[in-house]
């Protein structure tokens, strides 16, 4: 297939290649809603009025620990056309929570290869983030059967606390931010 078609259909993955997301750090993720639209409410005087799959999409933002008892939440924020969290993996050797953990990306903290390119594809950031478009996708069609999310999202690893302060403060401050779609 390579061949055929010489690799111009493949869209690039924007994940780090040397990185296992089921690694024990702090991430900064964006889910955005397909072409943008405003599902999840409206910023009205600097803040955010939830609609009802908004109020969805916040109440399945907080049962995420049930599903994956190794991560711990952070900061969040549902706006009319995305959302934005930082989600920590915090796996102890009992592969349930640990502590706060900043990744370090240096060649030597490199996670040791495994057989998918991509690592195990269950108990990483993938997976929870898959797991909360489908729970909230399943609902919110329910209420608005066009409801869709744009494929894949955008993640950044946070390396150190003043890059989680910034992040958090960024999130914080994102409903007085709001510029509109």
């Amino acid at each position: 297939m390579k061949k055929k078609y010489q690799n111009k259909y493949r869209i690039a993955s924007t994940r780090l290649s040397h990185w296992d997301y089921g690694a024990n750090a702090l991430y900064f993720v964006t889910i955005c809603c397909k072409n943008r639209y405003c599902f999840f409410g409206d910023i009205s005087n600097g803040k955010m009025i939830l609609s009802d799959i908004g109020k969805m999409a916040d109440k399945f933002w907080l049962e995420i620990p049930r599903h994956f008892p190794f991560v711990v939440l952070h900061n969040h924020v549902i706006m009319p056309d995305h959302v934005h969290g930082i989600i920590e993996i915090a796996k102890s050797n009992d592969g349930i929570g640990g502590t706060q953990n900043f990744a370090s990306l240096r060649p030597t903290d490199t996670p040791p290869s495994t057989q998918n390119k991509f690592g195990p594809q269950s108990k990483n950031l993938a997976s929870i983030v898959r797991g909360f478009k489908i729970g909230v996708t399943k609902n919110a069609r329910q209420i608005d059967s066009a409801f869709a999310w744009q494929p894949r999202f955008h993640d950044h690893i946070i390396r150190n606390h003043k890059s989680y302060q910034r992040i958090s403060n960024y999130i914080a401050d994102n409903p007085k931010n709001w510029k509109g779609a």
